[in-house]
């Protein structure tokens, strides 16, 4: 019998558990993404050991599936500390890492390492192991900086860009092979950090096809009933932070609630553990609730548990997808795969693939009329809304 394959999986930032807490301080779709694709691996035959950070009260190791588990490596201290500012840290990882993997006489058949904090700890492990590494950006520092709105030394205190931006030009012509998801990636790529073509694969990031399917009707009005959901509700959910666009869309309210006063919006954002950071942005949403008279029609909640994200995409009427910065948008793929109307704005890579009417509307997300009206276009007209319940799942099935 073969020897089954063995890799080793790096992403350190946030919460990387069996179970994540989606929306808690940078634990996102990324996070998300790394699980399914470990799970993907073991059921084809590999084993899959995924390596982070231990933090707060995070155990050593955690079992995600069969032939999958979690290793974590203290460093950095006991607290929490955001994706932008771990660099300081990383070689203390690669050394506890080290330590971790020869104390257990373990050996991978290759690295696939996750944004660019894991990529630069990921050059250093595969280098002294001898193993092939493949990094996978899923966002890139010198697009999202184009992409943010805000000062220079405002954008440079905060997200650490010069640090970033240096960092993956390294990685990216240390590692054996780039994994973009997106055509628009790889021409970043290979035209802003000079990688040649033939080292980069392009694949979309996928989903769960078992998890995330759509229902009927009945089914969806059941679920509703079950969870104690509103009957007609927007639907979005996400991290909190200022990228995603989550004033857009409360600006946006006024438009749909004016026609159609009994819609409500479903935002699940954050987690139960906010940094002061995402505390302020929070009250400030909360306050732009108010102003804008929509807070009876606001429901603000922490997070949607893992185990219900299904049924919660199914429930709702509309998915919200109003990010200005948004490198793919994975929620939005899983709300199209459940069959529910979604509008994204005209950000990233994922409305360049879809059909405007079939597949899902777009709109410009810096014009909350322009995404309030593609709101309400679906909300109003039932025949668009089942043309693209069908198209969107169409397409999610197909392509990704």
């Amino acid at each position: 019998m073969a020897e089954a394959r063995c890799v080793m999986m790096v992403s350190l930032h946030g919460y990387v558990q069996a179970q994540p807490e989606i929306g808690r301080a940078d634990t996102g779709g990324q996070v998300v993404f790394v699980l399914e694709l470990a799970r993907t691996m073991a059921r084809r035959g590999a084993r899959v050991d995924i390596y982070t950070r231990r933090f707060e009260d995070l155990p050593a190791h955690e079992p995600v599936a069969p032939g999958v588990r979690i290793i974590r490596i203290p460093f950095g201290g006991p607290d929490f500390i955001s994706k932008e500012w771990l660099k300081p840290h990383l070689d203390d990882f690669v050394a506890g890492a080290l330590t971790y993997i020869y104390g257990q006489d373990l050996r991978y058949h290759f690295l696939n390492s996750h944004y660019w904090d894991a990529g630069y700890a990921g050059v250093q492990l595969a280098a002294t192991l001898g193993i092939p590494h493949l990094h996978t950006p899923h966002s890139i520092g010198a697009w999202k900086q184009r992409q943010m709105e805000g000062g220079a030394e405002e954008l440079e205190r905060k997200y650490n860009f010069a640090e970033r931006i240096h960092t993956e030009r390294g990685v990216y012509h240390a590692a054996a092979r780039l994994i973009a998801t997106t055509r628009e990636q790889q021409q970043i790529l290979e035209a802003e950090y000079a990688v040649p073509a033939e080292r980069i694969a392009v694949i979309p990031a996928g989903f769960n096809a078992e998890r995330f399917t759509p229902v009927s009707a009945e089914r969806r009005a059941a679920i509703r009933r079950a969870h104690g959901l509103p009957d007609c509700f927007i639907l979005c959910l996400g991290r909190l932070a200022a990228n995603k666009g989550y004033d857009l869309l409360l600006h946006a309210m006024p438009i749909v609630t004016r026609a159609l006063p009994e819609v409500k919006l479903y935002l699940a954002i954050g987690g139960l553990e906010l940094s002061p950071g995402e505390q302020r942005l929070r009250a400030d949403l909360l306050g732009q609730c108010r102003d804008l008279g929509v807070e009876d029609q606001v429901i603000l909640v922490d997070y949607i548990p893992d185990a219900d994200l299904p049924d919660y995409y199914r429930a709702a009427e509309v998915f919200a997808l109003p990010s200005r910065y948004e490198p793919f948008g994975m929620t939005a793929v899983e709300a199209m795969a459940c069959g529910t109307p979604t509008v994204v704005t005209t950000q990233g890579a994922l409305w360049e693939e879809l059909d405007y009417g079939r597949d899902a509307l777009y709109a410009d997300p810096t014009n909350p009329e322009e995404f309030g009206q593609a709101l309400l276009t679906v909300l109003r007209y039932p025949r668009v809304a089942e043309q693209l319940r069908a198209g969107s799942a169409e397409k999610a099935h197909s392509l990704y």
